[in-house]
Formats: structure tokens, sequence, C-alpha cells
């Protein structure tokens, strides 16, 4: 297999596509954190740590779960399971990853590099959280939640409450959404010995949690505008990401999950673009 060929599956075995669903989060924290836009370097050395971050995580994850993914038929024609790409060959892109994670925030200032440490022990613990608590879609939240915190520390290099709200938002909105989707492998996880919401509860309970989360997400969303005295624009974002996410309660139910895909692949990565948008334009408008 050629080289070009492998990163190609690497790629794939990570969802490297799914960056946008933080991606977008990190920067409206840095814009925020600029009240308006952040200098050149900054964003790059963000999207740079942001890739090697979530690459890190989700390699990660790939490796430790490797014995369930094999077990499971959603799963089991992953890259590792599959045998297309060994364990080695996936720490060796891990490791590379958190490479360039540490010198993106080695290259933007003195606390996003203390913290660094401290931000990626919680995105790799993710991982294993799913073998002892049904909580483990908080902990995902949490992990992908740090991106508008991480967002603002790399421009201002100091922590603050709005940020740290904008971060609660994203959390619960991404622990939403991630009880839906693990209602695919409900069965599973009970059979496995595996926790999650859905597993722990039952769908229509795990419908009802989740429900609550983007209620509560939406409220912190709300409180970010005001707080940063957005102007209409972000409110517009607001309005169309409570569609979104309305819509994405109604086309799934718990006894119909054939359009999971759709309401967390198409329109969790629009919320995260157009929500980053709004307020950019917000920021960009009220500053002119």
């Amino acid at each position: 297999m050629s080289l070009l060929n492998k990163v190609k599956i690497l790629l794939e075995m990570i969802k490297f596509e799914h960056t946008i669903f933080a991606l977008p989060f990190a920067f409206l924290g840095a814009f925020l954190a600029a009240n308006g836009v952040p200098k050149l370097s900054q964003c790059l050395w963000i999207l740079v740590g942001m890739v090697g971050g979530r690459t890190a995580a989700m390699g990660f994850n790939r490796i430790v779960d490797a014995h369930f993914d094999a077990q499971n038929p959603r799963t089991a024609n992953r890259a590792i399971p599959k045998g297309d790409v060994s364990s080695l060959e996936a720490w060796a892109m891990v490791l590379i990853a958190i490479g360039i994670y540490f010198l993106a925030a080695y290259n933007l200032n003195s606390l996003a590099f203390k913290v660094s440490p401290f931000f990626l022990i919680i995105i790799l613990a993710y991982s294993y959280t799913k073998r002892f608590t049904p909580l483990c879609h908080i902990f995902l939240g949490l992990a992908i939640g740090l991106a508008p915190l991480a967002g603002w520390i790399a421009v201002k290099g100091s922590f603050d409450l709005l940020p740290t709200i904008l971060s609660a938002g994203v959390m619960l909105w991404v622990a939403g959404f991630d009880i839906l989707y693990s209602c695919l492998d409900c069965k599973f996880d009970q059979e496995h010995g595996l926790h999650s919401i859905p597993a722990a509860f039952g769908l229509k309970k795990a419908f009802f949690i989740s429900s609550i989360l983007h209620i509560l997400a939406f409220i912190c969303f709300i409180a970010v505008g005001i707080m940063a005295h957005l102007n209409f624009l972000y409110y517009l974002g607001l309005a169309a990401t409570f569609i979104l996410l309305f819509k994405q309660h109604t086309i799934v139910k718990p006894d119909d999950l054939s359009r999971l895909d759709m309401a967390f692949f198409t329109f969790n990565g629009a919320i995260s673009v157009i929500l980053f948008c709004a307020t950019a334009l917000s920021l960009i408008i009220k500053n002119s």
C-alpha cells in the first residue's frame, strides 16, 4: 500500500472531515477574545492545534476501542479491526499529532502551553469513560466544549466567564447529540457491559434527556450573545440554530433511527458553522 493511500485510510479512520464540529467553535472563542478578527498567526496556530488535538483524540479512541469495534457490526469495518491500519501505525499518527498540538500551543502564548497537557488529558480520557459511566456523553461534550475556551486562551492568554459559558453551551450541545447517536449502539452496549444514557435508561428517556441538554445549550448561547453585546446577526444565527436543533429532534424518533446520520453529520456541522459566521459577522459589523 502506498504512503498516500495509507494516509487516506488514516484520515478516514479518524473521520478527519468531522473536525468541522469543533473547529468553528475554537475560532468563535478566538473572535470573541479579539472582539473581532484575530491576528493571522494566531488563526493559523489555532487551526494547527485543533487539527493536532482532534487527530490525537480520535486516533487514540480508535486504538483503545478496537476490541469493541471488531465485535460491533456497525463499526467492524473500521480500519484497525479490518486490518487496514496496524496499532503501531495508529500510535505513530497519534504521537505525531500530539507533537503538532504542543507545538501550536507553544507558539500561541505561555498560558496556552501551560494548560495544553491538561486539555490533552481530557480529550484522550474520554475514550475510557464508556467503560464505567453513562455520563460518557457529558465527558465527550467537555472534550469538544474546550474548543471555545482554547480559542479564547490562544488570543487573550487568560481565562474569563464569557468563553466558559460558551464552552458549557458547546458541552451540552455535543452531549445532547451524542446521546442520540449512541442510540444506534444501545443493544450492543447493554450486551457488552458498556455504559451510555440509552443503555441505562432506554431510548425514550434518552431522547428526553437529549432535548433538555439542547435547551440548556441554547440558553447558554443566548447568554453569550448578551454578555458579548452581539447584534441582530448573532440572533439570526441563533434562530437558525434553534430550527436545526428542533428539526434534529423531529426527524429522528426512538422507534425510527434511520435518518440519524443526517441529523448527526449534516445538522450539527451546519450549527457550528452558522454560529461561528453569525458571531464573526456581528463582531466585524459592530466594530466597523
